[in-house]
């Protein structure tokens, strides 16, 4: 017997979205950046201090330092985008 084969989800038919639920996403939509920074700092500045720890220890490999600088980096961009934002009290600054 044969199964039938889904439609790709872009061919997928989707209901349109109700009025409050429109108005609420474009409220939120301009904070989308500001809590995606926020996810990418808090998630880059663990593994910071993981391969801080790595690198006091000695074992830090080639690998793991390039990975602590571009953890650096994600946390750099992350903090400006922050800060621009005038909240850097969600990550515990001032």
């Amino acid at each position: 017997m044969a199964t039938a084969t889904p439609a790709p989800l872009s061919q997928t038919p989707t209901a349109p979205l109700p009025a409050e639920a429109v108005d609420a996403l474009s409220r939120l939509a301009p904070h989308f950046p500001l809590v995606e920074a926020v996810a990418v700092y808090e998630t880059a500045s663990v593994h910071v201090v993981q391969l801080a720890a790595l690198a006091e220890s000695g074992r830090l490999s080639d690998l793991d330092a390039d990975s602590l600088a571009h953890a650096e980096d994600l946390m750099a961009g992350a903090l400006a985008t922050i800060a621009q934002a005038g909240r850097l009290d969600l990550i515990g600054g001032a």
